[in-house]
């Protein structure tokens, strides 16, 4: 199971960080990947790890967002940084047996339960 939670409301140019908690699984065996879906909107990648940590960005995230893990706390982490009103969206965690971080989401089959974020201008 996979619990999202960090999310809220921030003023744009701020930050948030978002923690995706497992339990029952052991995160460090899984390729993770954070997806964001913003109202009336499809479902989009945001960003991805691998196992060894190698990592992989949407391009309207990359240098402002970094994903991370920590598997001593069998966690996975999204820092947001300098956000803007078009970040605004529900965040889901999702975790895969892939190799490498897919942008589909259908080649994820755990997903946590998202968390709203939401950037004012």
């Amino acid at each position: 199971q996979l619990q999202a939670s960090g999310g809220g409301l921030v003023q744009a140019g701020g930050s948030l960080r978002l923690t995706c908690a497992a339990s029952g699984r052991t995160l460090s065996n899984y390729v993770a990947g954070w997806f964001r879906q913003a109202p009336g909107k499809e479902r989009e990648f945001v960003a991805g790890i691998t196992r060894g940590a190698t990592t992989t960005y949407a391009d309207s995230v990359r240098g402002r967002f970094t994903i991370s893990r920590d598997n001593g706390k069998n966690a996975v982490y999204l820092q947001m940084n300098s956000l803007k009103p078009e970040d605004t969206a529900v965040y889901y965690c999702a975790a895969s047996l892939i190799f490498v971080p897919s942008t589909v989401e259908s080649d994820y089959p755990y997903w946590g339960q998202g968390t709203l974020v939401t950037v004012s201008s």
